[in-house]
């Protein structure tokens, strides 16, 4: 059909206990936690990754170390190599560069392709997406998960439903009969909360938000909730952005339950911070406007930014901007989520300084980053974790 888009949304399976079990043959199998020492409980970060085998003990990214420990004190736990992930993360994407030029990386190992203008070098749509996985499987000794489907939210959904291993195809003329049935929390903006407040007021379906009062929605949720209205009627205009047209870096952090903990708040900034920064680092970009993300209980989601006087990828630069905007929230408002952002991006060989910046020691912490991205590339990044001072 004219106009019609095909876009693809890749994501590996468990990347790195995948990368792990496919090294390590003892381990296949085996429940496999990658991320911080869990110290026998005590420990403290975060789970970066884990196997399948560890989903059904409740495990899942972003989990408590101590908590993923007690739930399953019997799994492996692995710091990782991410300088090994990062090798095969490499070898992925060369491998999708094969198939479109219009290429949006998402993270280490997911991407979104819109292969409208390339499919017929290869077949069909869906046969462009089973020859993606073949690749992947016959030159890495991974599997992939893939969702096809005419817009970028509703090809991450498809490839979600799809895993492990999986290949979920939606068409133009199927694509609110996909959407529908499902839970509207699979909808991009629909966290736990978000849920609940729908589920009280009757929805539960993506159908049934489809099917609500527009303008009522806009009166309750604010645009947040126009904003999901149009997700839950398949209208996502979305395009893929190849990496030179990345317009932000950013993390987010939802707590499984609401926080009003201003220390663990600052802790979770800081490593959302120290992320942000090496994304950045790695991608060979700086950014000058620092934007913070929380969502207040029970929905309520705000941004504030500030621009900094010149672009920068320090964690301690992003992390003091987001801490000051922090401040301005009451201290015992309980907080649902927090996000860290950087954006007004450049690469620093595109504006070279011909006066010194305002940024005091800018030359020797830049060698400090260095140094301390290459300790974080051979032993993972909780090798390494700054300390944050007060609410700076």
């Amino acid at each position: 059909m004219p106009g019609q888009r095909f876009i693809v949304h890749v994501d590996m399976d468990a990347f790195f206990a995948a990368v792990e079990q496919r090294d390590n043959p003892s381990l296949r199998g085996r429940p496999v936690v990658i991320g911080a020492d869990p110290k026998g409980g005590h420990g403290r970060g975060v789970v970066a990754a884990c196997s399948y085998e560890a989903r059904p003990f409740g495990l899942h990214s972003a989990m408590p170390i101590s908590q993923a420990y007690q739930k399953c004190p019997q799994a492996v736990f692995l710091r990782g190599e991410h300088t090994k992930y990062g090798r095969e993360s490499e070898k992925i994407f060369v491998i999708l560069e094969r198939f479109t030029p219009d290429l949006e990386p998402v993270s280490i190992d997911e991407a979104f392709l819109d292969i409208t203008a390339s499919y017929h070098l290869f077949g069909t749509p869906e046969e462009t997406c089973r020859k993606i996985k073949a690749a992947i499987k016959a030159e890495t000794g991974l599997t992939a998960s893939v969702g096809l489907a005419p817009n970028k939210m509703t090809a991450k959904i498809a490839s979600d439903i799809g895993k492990p291993d999986g290949l979920v195809v939606v068409t133009a003329e199927g694509l609110l009969a996909f959407l529908h049935p499902l839970p509207v929390g699979r909808l991009w903006g629909v966290g736990e909360k978000t849920r609940q407040s729908f589920e009280r007021l009757g929805i539960k379906t993506i159908g049934d938000l489809a099917r609500r009062d527009r303008a009522a929605l806009l009166r309750d949720f604010g645009q947040a909730g126009d904003h999901v209205w149009r997700l839950a009627n398949g209208l996502d205009p979305r395009d893929v952005a190849p990496v030179d047209e990345v317009k932000s870096v950013g993390n987010e952090h939802t707590f499984e339950a609401d926080i009003d903990d201003r220390g663990l708040m600052l802790d979770i900034l800081m490593a959302l911070s120290e992320h942000v920064s090496l994304r950045m680092r790695r991608a060979g970009l700086q950014g000058r406007t620092v934007t913070l993300k929380i969502r207040l209980a029970p929905f309520s989601t705000y941004t504030r930014a500030s621009t900094l006087p010149a672009a920068t990828n320090f964690a301690e630069d992003i992390f003091r901007s987001a801490s000051e905007k922090l401040k301005a929230f009451p201290p015992k408002k309980k907080v649902r989520l927090l996000g860290v952002s950087v954006s007004n991006l450049n690469r620093p060989a595109d504006e070279p300084r011909l006066f010194p910046g305002p940024f005091p020691h800018s030359e020797k912490k830049e060698k400090l980053h260095q140094a301390l991205d290459k300790i974080k590339e051979k032993f993972g990044e909780e090798a390494i974790r700054r300390r944050k001072t007060g609410e700076d």
